[in-house]
């Protein structure tokens, strides 16, 4: 089925289609009653992880722990969670990442939160699953610049490593596939928790506040924000031109013959979202309420501009009530707690 995975979700990526069993946007607040609306939306039960990587408590602890390690990086000064910070609901909080040499990146740092349902990583879609992505940084010059058998050869010398790496795979082996599968399964317990809206989907009618209430209607209906933000994660997953002042190619440099994916960038998840600003590949808008305003009229016009984009007519009550919404897609989620580093043995 692997073969058929890219095609489908470049026809999402066009946006003539939406995730199935969600109607366009556009008609969804007149054809699914409200009970409908809020199933749509409800949570998963359970974080999926894949056979050829299967979760172990000591392969997620192995994979936190390399992601908080700055000896990751060339410098040893550059971690995983440097740039993908549990306090920034695991961004950074920059208009444009940050590499190495404390040089600005092209674009923004993504979250990393609930990617255990995703594919097809990265703003432009370029890594194709967790795994895929893991060593992607890490081995960039321009962001950790560390090469693969340095990497290995680091950890290896770290008799604490190596005892995580048994624990977590049964024999002390350190090599590239076993270190991207740990990162991976740590990556996927990232979830944000029970949100507001989550109690209110559940049956809490005080859990969020009337202005949310209209809000979350006009995001399924006259704001057309469902057109890609579906599901439980408020994403589709695909890749849109909507409209920015940008002339970054996004997922068209992975795909250049396909004209309606220039310009064109992941959907992001909506969870957690205003922890997260600013917002957008590069950072160009700095609040929600400017999110709102750029997908009511604020877009440029192009030839591959998503067939999504266009003048919504929103009102500024009805913009401040679709903002009131996305607030409640806010968890209040535990500290993440920083594990100790594998330390040299004295004498080493």
């Amino acid at each position: 089925m692997r073969g058929f995975a890219r095609p489908f979700r470049v026809l999402i990526a066009v946006g003539t289609l939406v995730a199935p069993g969600l109607a366009t946007a556009a008609a969804t607040d007149a054809v699914k009653p409200l009970p409908v609306l809020k199933h749509l939306y409800r949570r998963p039960e359970s974080i999926p992880f894949p056979k050829s990587n299967p979760f172990s408590e000591a392969k997620a602890e192995l994979g936190k722990t390399l992601f908080f390690d700055p000896r990751m990086s060339g410098p040893s000064t550059i971690a995983c969670a440097t740039c993908h910070n549990p306090a920034l609901s695991w961004e950074d909080g920059l208009p444009l990442g940050v590499g190495k040499g404390a040089k600005q990146l092209a674009r923004a740092t993504p979250t990393i939160l609930d990617l255990a349902w995703a594919d097809l990583l990265m703003w432009d879609g370029r890594k194709d699953g967790l795994e895929d992505q893991a060593m992607g940084p890490v081995t960039s010059d321009a962001e950790m610049s560390l090469p693969l058998p340095e990497l290995v050869s680091r950890l290896s010398a770290l008799p604490g490593y190596r005892s995580l790496f048994q624990a977590a795979y049964g024999d002390d082996r350190i090599d590239p596939a076993r270190i991207s599968g740990a990162i991976a399964t740590f990556e996927r317990t990232v979830v944000s928790g029970k949100a507001p809206f989550d109690r209110w989907v559940e049956g809490d009618e005080t859990a969020i506040p009337e202005p949310a209430k209209r809000g979350f209607m006009l995001f399924n209906g006259k704001a057309n924000c469902a057109a890609c933000h579906t599901g439980w994660r408020f994403t589709d997953d695909g890749f849109h031109d909507i409209g920015l002042k940008s002339g970054d190619p996004g997922r068209g440099g992975e795909v250049p013959n396909e004209p309606s994916l220039q310009h064109a960038f992941k959907t992001p998840t909506l969870r957690n979202i205003d922890q997260r600003a600013p917002y957008m590949h590069d950072g160009s808008v700095t609040t929600l309420r400017a999110v709102v305003r750029h997908y009511n009229d604020g877009f440029v016009q192009r030839s591959s501009l998503s067939n999504e984009m266009r003048p919504l007519h929103l009102t500024d009550a009805e913009c401040a009530d679709v903002v009131a919404f996305m607030h409640t897609l806010t968890s209040r989620d535990a500290p993440v707690t920083v594990p100790l580093l594998p330390m040299p043995e004295d004498g080493e």
